[in-house]
C-alpha cells in the first residue's frame, strides 16, 4: 500500500524544550490513523509540521510526495486541518460557510456550488443549512468544521479532537461520518477517548514526551502488552515509557 505520510527524523525544539524529538513513522493511503498521547506529548506540534503550520528544527517528512521542508506550499495546497477549536464564522449561516471556505480556495462559482451540495449532502446538513451557525449544537457545529475541511478537496485531513465535548449520541453520528471520510481521503486523527479509536482506526501511534513509544494495529498493541483494551495499554505504554 502507498505511503500517505513518511516521517523521518522528524524534530521540533521550542529554545531549550524538544517538543517532538526524532521521531519517524508511515501512514499508508486511504487508512485512518490515530496519533495518541496525554497532553504535551508532541502530538499537536507534529500536526502542525505536517500541514506546514510549523517548520521542522531537523528531519523531514514526506506527505503524498512532497517535502514539508522543501514543498511546504505544495503541502499546504493538498492537505487539510479541521481544528479542536471549532473554526466556523457564527454569523454566517451553515450554506455560507461552506461557500465562503470554497471561495477562499479559489474555487469557481460553478464549483463552489457543486462542492457546497456536496459537502451538505455528506453531512446531512439540509435541514440546518439555514441556520447561523451560532444557533447549532455542539454537533452540528464540528460536523460542518470537518465539512468546510473537506470542501477544499485535500488528499489528506487531520483532525485534533473532534468529538471533543460532545455528547454520546452526537459522537457516535459522528463517528459514522469520520467512517464514511476513509472512501474520500486519507485521515489522521487526534483523540483522547480510547473507544473512538477503536471504533476508527486501522493504525495506532502512542507518543510520549514528544518520541513515538509504540505504533501499529490494535491488535499488535494489545498483544504487545498483553492488556485487554486500548486504554489499559495506552496507560501501559505511557506510564513506563
Amino acid at each position: 500500500m502507498a505511503k500517505a505520510v513518511e516521517i523521518k527524523n522528524l524534530r521540533k525544539e521550542y529554545g531549550a524544550k524538544v517538543a517532538v524529538n526524532n521521531i519517524s513513522f508511515a501512514v499508508e493511503e486511504d487508512t485512518l490513523f490515530a496519533l495518541l498521547g496525554v497532553n504535551g506529548a508532541g502530538k499537536t506540534t507534529t500536526i502542525k509540521m505536517l500541514t506546514g503550520l510549523a517548520s521542522p528544527t531537523s528531519g523531514d517528512a514526506i506527505v503524498l510526495g512532497h517535502s514539508i521542508v522543501k514543498e511546504k506550499d505544495k503541502v499546504k495546497e493538498i492537505v487539510n486541518l479541521s481544528p479542536q477549536e471549532t473554526s466556523i464564522a457564527p454569523n454566517l449561516t451553515v450554506r455560507e460557510n461552506l461557500e465562503f471556505m470554497a471561495g477562499i480556495y479559489g474555487m469557481d462559482k460553478e464549483k463552489i456550488a457543486r462542492r457546497t451540495q456536496e459537502m451538505i449532502e455528506m453531512f446531512s446538513l439540509a435541514e440546518v443549512e439555514k441556520c447561523r451557525a451560532k444557533t447549532l449544537s455542539g454537533g452540528w457545529q464540528r460536523k460542518v468544521s470537518i465539512a468546510m475541511a473537506l470542501i477544499t478537496e485535500p488528499k489528506l485531513l487531520f483532525l485534533d479532537e473532534p468529538t471533543l465535548g460532545l455528547d454520546v449520541l452526537a459522537r457516535r453520528e459522528l463517528w459514522a461520518v469520520i467512517k464514511r471520510l476513509k472512501t474520500e481521503v486519507t485521515v489522521v486523527l487526534t483523540t483522547h477517548y480510547m473507544e473512538e479509536v477503536e471504533a476508527l482506526a486501522d493504525a495506532v501511534a502512542i507518543m510520549v514526551n514528544g518520541e513515538v513509544k509504540a505504533i501499529g494495529t490494535i491488535d499488535e498493541l494489545l498483544a504487545q502488552t498483553g492488556k485487554q483494551n486500548l486504554e489499559e495499554a495506552f496507560v501501559e505504554i505511557a506510564a513506563n515509557a
